[in-house]
């Protein structure tokens, strides 16, 4: 018998069904997707939509984001995924009215059982709140909630719950000072 190692009888969780779904989408994304002009952001959204997307109102998402599971993925009116976004939407990501995703922000939604051998999957939804705004190429973890008007600063990280109305900042990300009512 050999020793144990990381991954050790790992398996996908996926039916064969999403798998497949996802090979699709990958196809649709790297082409129809990427290669649409930046400024057809209904099309994208209609794509989205089209691989079960909850998409709502005009949005606008940059032909550069990347979306693992459009099904898992919920954009309200005047959200905003900017250029190089990454979701990797293992568990539904959320974005609430106005929410706006600067340049390389990356939401992760999955993580793994590191107390196992297997490392199993482990989900956990991300809701980011209305009118609130992330940075260039924050990280948020799985789980995480951003309230709403909150401001997180550039290359932050959030592995926790932010609070609504406060400018956040750092690694790990905390609340700094108020955010005042935008004029």
């Amino acid at each position: 018998m050999s020793d144990p190692y990381l991954g050790q009888n790992c398996a996908t969780p996926y039916p064969v069904s999403a798998v497949l779904g996802r090979w699709l989408w990958l196809v649709v994304q790297s082409t129809l997707f990427r290669w649409s002009p930046r400024p057809l952001h209904g099309f994208r959204a209609a794509l989205l939509r089209l691989f079960g997307a909850d998409v709502s109102g005009p949005v606008v998402i940059f032909p550069t984001a990347k979306i693992v599971f459009p099904k898992n993925l919920s954009l309200a009116p005047r959200s905003m995924v900017g250029p190089h976004v990454s979701l990797y939407n293992l568990a539904p990501i959320r974005l609430e009215y106005g929410a706006n995703l600067s340049q390389h922000c990356h939401l992760c939604a999955g993580t793994h059982d590191i107390t196992r051998w297997s490392m199993p999957l482990v989900t956990r939804p991300i809701t980011i709140g209305r009118n609130a705004w992330l940075g260039a190429e924050v990280f948020v973890g799985p789980g995480v909630t951003v309230g709403e008007l909150c401001v997180v600063g550039a290359r932050s990280v959030v592995v926790k719950d932010l609070p609504a109305r406060k400018v956040c900042a750092g690694s790990p990300c905390r609340p700094l000072k108020d955010r005042p009512e935008p004029a």
